[in-house]
């Protein structure tokens, strides 16, 4: 269908001279246009897309119908205030401030549209692995900067200003903002690394170099939180996570932990029993894993004692100081009811003196 303005105009002309009720008439012609396409896109096409098994066009359709249905409703607007000939001052500023609330409108669109790609790409783990659960938001807004940047270009050209140098402007604000703000922008380029490559999630436990444990309980873009065993609140900017040596107890393929009891027996013990104790007191013990399965080791012949270690895992590192208190307890108790020594150090001090 090959119709320009000017036929549009003529066949107007036609139908009546008064340049008012042309406008109207154009109003309304494109107001039943924008309907007709609203009708075909939510009522026919929608029909089909729910006859798919998939959800993403019946969520693209309620994305972009009310776009396309104010878009050409606007187009109509501004060939009818061609029509009715206002003065230049009053023609551009109610063509720019059409053109802007086109751009809005295509904005918010494209916005939910970038926003629906992340959700579904965060569920395909097998191909996506960077836009995952945690990272998602990072995305999103990100897709919403670039959106309102792509955005306000538009609206600069609407309204005919200069964008060349309002970017020599902003680079030299940003230029200085940068020297101003190192450090915050250090902790939000930390904070969007810390995001991607997920040294640590929340909820792990954490032990930092300077030897706080903790869970944490909020990555954020400035800092990171972790909680104590104390219920005290430690804030660590992400410039310092970003560069600090952090043991992760939950990292790895699963969140069991496991704990080391070392145990010392006196000289001249029957390990065997000493080894069948152990066990049974790691295997009888309901916050014990039964896989991978408790074990006993003789470390070593020390000064005063044979050295044992008992090797058992919890389910989750939160559990470790719990576990390892009932365990030296019970351990001490059955010590001493198998009278099963615990020896302590000894030292041997001989006094010499001198005859006079």
């Amino acid at each position: 269908m090959n119709l320009t303005m000017a036929d549009v105009q003529s066949l107007v002309n036609e139908f009546a001279l008064n340049k008012y009720v042309q406008v109207l008439s154009i109003i309304i012609v494109f107001f039943v246009l924008a309907k007709i396409v609203d009708f075909i896109l939510t009522r026919l096409i929608a029909k089909l897309f729910k006859k798919t098994k998939i959800a993403f066009d019946d969520q693209l359709l309620e994305i972009f119908h009310r776009p396309i249905f104010v878009s050409i409703f606007l187009f109509g607007l501004s060939v009818a205030l061609e029509r009715l000939q206002v003065p230049p001052t009053a023609d551009y500023v109610t063509a720019a401030s059409l053109k802007t609330i086109t751009v809005f409108i295509w904005a918010k669109a494209g916005y939910k549209f970038l926003s629906l790609i992340i959700q579904i790409v965060s569920q395909d783990q097998s191909r996506f692995t960077l836009i995952e659960e945690r990272t998602q938001p990072l995305f999103v807004n990100f897709s919403m900067l670039l959106v309102s940047g792509i955005a306000l270009y538009f609206i600069f050209l609407a309204w005919s200003i200069d964008v060349t140098a309002w970017m020599a402007s902003a680079g030299i604000v940003g230029l200085a903002i940068s020297f101003a703000a190192k450090d915050t922008l250090a902790n939000l380029f930390s904070g969007v690394f810390i995001m991607v490559d997920a040294p640590y999630k929340l909820n792990d436990m954490i032990v930092l170099d300077s030897g706080e444990r903790g869970m944490v309980t909020h990555i954020g873009i400035r800092s990171t939180r972790i909680l104590t065993r104390d219920d005290v609140e430690i804030t660590i900017p992400n410039s310092m996570m970003g560069s600090a040596k952090i043991i992760n107890e939950a990292g790895g393929p699963s969140p069991r932990y496991r704990i080391r009891i070392a145990v010392g027996v006196a000289y001249g013990s029957d390990i065997d029993k000493v080894h069948a104790v152990l066990m049974e007191i790691a295997e009888n013990h309901p916050n014990v894993l039964k896989n991978p399965k408790p074990r006993v080791r003789f470390r070593r012949f020390g000064d005063s004692s044979l050295d044992h270690e008992l090797l058992c895992w919890v389910g989750e590192p939160v559990l470790r100081g719990n576990v390892q208190h009932l365990l030296n307890t019970e351990i001490y108790k059955r010590f001493i009811k198998e009278k099963i020594e615990i020896p302590f150090p000894q030292r041997d001090v001989h006094i010499k003196t001198n005859a006079t």
